[in-house]
């Protein structure tokens, strides 16, 4: 991903007929755009950053002569899905900067560079004709992560097989694909589930195999959505060997995954009910869940049969939930305004062995988009290093005439 190249300022003087010393007048280049990325609710998946991996923001216009200045580049806006989180690479690590998690919510992950300056604004008392321009400011290139972790009230978890799409497909208006093989779900599916004229959202949660917290088969891919919701309906089908195996097995690779997955309040669904020769295989089974003190729920998702005793129990602890989110959310302090220090004074002088490095937005921009071969330009960078205590930051260090200086990219010999 990359944001945009500010423009660079003109260097132009005003030559007219009948006006005499007309001065410098070039232009300011316009701000290169920012990069934002903003949350669509009508997107559920980030499948499109597969087709377009590279993310580039228009670069601002150069200034012109006549103090026209440069057109700055239109932001980018890049459209996410609700839960999406945005990491940027820093070093060898991940770095979150937001959590996209309502709809509308944005943030500006790189500010465009800014525009350079026209040689009519280095004009002074003491300089009435400068010949120099700032160059623009180029843009930043780096690497973003974005992980999407869906929002969903329940989460239907369970083995390969157990009925978890079918089950989506019977409560609501959802249509995944349903097939007798493992993984048939590639992606999580979302469903909207009406209960008395109210709704919640419910999300199918692909098939899980032990080792899955671990990484085995498609595990991280899926378990990371399982963190948002606030129920589980946890699916068992009763064609299995030995179902309470199965449950334990993958409420295992949830605690394994994230040790806040195991508080979360789970539902039983024994599915499956309509096979033959199940009815004593289920009353053992409900009767070992209820020794264990879990609700249980039987019920076919094939057939649609005894999934409305479910829902109602499942809304009824989603409402309880939901108001003691709000009560929460009503006895939090409001947050801290930080004000962060002037930027002017942002600015550290270090040694790495024969080299001082200057680190800071203000003194390093300067140094990089200025014409350090024109001596005019020259001058008036280590005016304005002087005038922002730069210069004396480095004889503070013990920088010397003819030691080296490292601004960014530029490194110069130091003639203060």
């Amino acid at each position: 991903m990359k944001d945009g190249d500010g423009g660079d300022g003109a260097v132009s003087f005003r030559r007219e007929k009948f006006v005499p010393r007309g001065g410098p007048d070039g232009g300011d280049g316009g701000n290169g755009a920012s990069v934002v990325l903003r949350v669509d609710p009508s997107l559920n998946s980030l499948l499109s950053f597969r087709r377009q991996r590279v993310v580039r923001a228009e670069s601002g216009v150069n200034g012109e002569g006549g103090k026209r200045h440069g057109k700055r580049g239109v932001d980018l806006i890049v459209a996410v899905p609700p839960g999406t989180e945005v990491y940027r690479r820093e070093g060898e690590s991940d770095v979150r900067i937001a959590d996209l998690d309502g709809p509308g919510m944005a943030v500006v992950v790189a500010s465009g560079g800014r525009g350079g300056r026209g040689n009519a604004r280095f004009a002074s008392s003491t300089n009435q004709v400068p010949r120099f321009a700032q160059r623009g400011e180029p843009g930043e290139e780096f690497e973003l992560r974005l992980e999407l972790k869906l929002l969903a009230d329940i989460g239907l978890v369970g083995a390969p097989n157990a009925g978890k799409s079918t089950l989506l497909a019977a409560i609501s208006a959802a249509t995944p694909k349903i097939a007798d093989y493992p993984f048939t779900t590639l992606e999580p599916q979302l469903g909207v589930v009406e209960v008395n004229y109210d709704t919640f959202v419910a999300a199918d949660i692909p098939g899980l195999i032990e080792g899955a917290s671990t990484g085995a088969g498609l595990g991280h891919e899926f378990l990371r959505h399982i963190e948002r919701t606030r129920l589980l309906i946890h699916v068992v089908g009763l064609d299995v060997a030995d179902p309470l195996a199965t449950f334990d097995q993958i409420n295992g690779e949830l605690t394994a995954f994230n040790r806040g997955l195991e508080a979360k309040n789970q539902v039983v669904a024994l599915n499956k009910i309509d096979l033959p020769d199940v009815e004593t295989k289920r009353r053992e089974v409900e009767a070992a869940f209820r020794q264990r003190g879990l609700t249980t729920f039987s019920i076919s998702a094939a057939g649609r049969q005894m999934l409305e005793p479910l829902l109602r129990h499942v809304f009824g602890l989603l409402g309880e939930l939901r108001e003691e989110e709000r009560r929460k959310a009503g006895d939090e302090p409001a947050l801290p305004v930080l004000r962060p220090e002037p930027e002017r004074q942002r600015f550290e002088v270090r040694r790495e062995g024969g080299v001082f490095v200057v680190e800071g937005r203000r003194p390093v921009l300067l140094v990089e988009t200025m014409d350090l071969e024109n001596p005019e330009a020259r001058a008036e960078v280590q005016r304005r290093l002087t005038v922002t205590g730069v210069s004396t930051a480095l004889r503070r260090a013990g920088a010397l005439p003819g030691d080296r200086v490292r601004f960014g990219r530029v490194e110069l010999r130091w003639d203060a």
